[in-house]
């Protein structure tokens, strides 16, 4: 996750060097197909483009550059996944070069050629194999007890595959608060289903559990979940992936689990750092409120 700002500066600097930064991440957000010039991103910030880049990676964890190429690779991989686009087309809108070009950084970071990945129906693992049909279930979805959370939570609208720039900022504002600790959870919170409302309108919330004395701030609201019984899938790959493992839950298991869905929204968490690992290692635990006593 991103780092925390070390030396002796003041509070109410580091809320402003978050501030500025995410203004920064906007830019990049706002047209990964297009490479915003140091410049154009220091300005964005209201920073020296001589020092622009090292307070970017203290608050972020990343370079812009990193940034961006991972902003390109996952909305590449929705595309693939979601679309099965030809490679070609996916290039030039996640604004690649080439085909080449594209099919060299995408392959350096799935370990499988954007073709490859797009027949395969994508590289992830929702259930673990080798286990029969038919006992599936009881290995795939663990029941348990979530606590009450209270969470800094920043709304996203549009395209799920598309909230990771909302995370981006998120992390800069705790990171910017000195928030970002070994016990911090990031959770996901997700209103709508994707097959049945359009795109553009999906709703959802970024979220990282906060202590009480936080208060909201700069664009990050403040959410209490009560305490809540939920179903749990961890998926390992990317997350481009996920919607094949709810259609799993949905389709599959809910149908025959005995149980009922709560009135909330479900939620995923996310286990390990999607900036220092390959998306094949990903891990995300999908939640799924259930009734209490089902």
């Amino acid at each position: 996750m991103a780092h925390d700002l070390s030396g002796p500066a003041k509070p109410a600097t580091r809320l402003d060097y978050g501030r500025r930064i995410a203004r920064a991440m906007a830019r990049i957000a706002a047209d990964p197909a297009r490479a915003p010039s140091l410049d154009e991103l220091a300005e964005a910030a209201a920073f020296s483009p001589f020092h622009f880049h090292r307070i970017y990676r203290e608050l972020t964890g990343e370079t812009p550059a990193e940034t961006l190429a991972r902003e390109r690779l996952s909305r590449a991989a929705g595309l693939l996944v979601r679309d099965a686009l030809p490679v070609a087309q996916v290039a030039r809108r996640c604004g690649y070069g080439s085909a080449a070009a594209f099919t060299r950084a995408f392959r350096a970071a799935y370990g499988i050629p954007p073709a490859a990945y797009r027949d395969a129906g994508g590289i992830g693992a929702p259930r673990p194999p080798g286990i029969p049909e038919e006992e599936r279930s009881m290995f795939d979805i663990t029941i348990r007890a979530e606590p009450a959370l209270r969470l800094a939570a920043m709304a996203h609208r549009g395209p799920y595959t598309q909230i990771g720039t909302v995370f981006d900022r998120l992390m800069a504002w705790g990171a910017a608060r000195g928030l970002i600790r070994a016990e911090t959870r990031f959770l996901g919170l997700y209103r709508d289903d994707p097959s049945s409302v359009p795109a553009k309108e999906l709703r959802a919330e970024a979220c990282m559990t906060v202590p009480a004395e936080v208060e909201a701030a700069d664009g990050a609201g403040i959410l209490q979940l009560p305490p809540t019984r939920v179903a749990v899938l961890v998926f390992k790959g990317p997350y481009a992936e996920l919607e094949g493992a709810y259609r799993w839950i949905y389709r599959d298991w809910l149908p025959t689990s005995g149980e009922e869905p709560a009135d909330q929204p479900c939620r995923e968490e996310y286990l390990n750092d999607c900036r220092t690992l390959p998306p094949a290692e990903w891990l995300t635990a999908i939640m799924v409120p259930l009734k209490a006593g089902s």
